[in-house]
């Protein structure tokens, strides 16, 4: 098992309170009611920030998986020297 980071910090005793109350009511260790709660918060925020949409990025990773269907464009632009010389 890997080693767990350890993260402490100090909340007010109302926090703690409403903390502990509502790990309580759903079944869970303060722990794991902050963790998961630190966690879906962390992956919301992210998510708010990602220049992709995650459905965007999935349908433009499976059209790129698609066959290419050539096309004259594209044999015409196939044709066309190359402006980089590779070395």
């Amino acid at each position: 098992m890997a080693t767990a980071a350890r993260l402490n910090f100090r909340v007010r005793p109302d926090t703690e309170h409403r903390l502990r109350a509502a790990a309580a009511a759903t079944d869970q260790s303060l722990t794991d009611f902050v963790i998961s709660s630190a966690e879906a918060r962390a992956e919301e925020v992210l998510a708010s920030r990602t220049l992709v949409p995650a459905d965007y990025f999935d349908q433009l990773i499976a059209a790129l998986d698609e066959p290419v269907t050539p096309n004259e464009a594209l044999r015409t632009l196939a044709r066309r020297p190359r402006r980089v010389k590779q070395a």
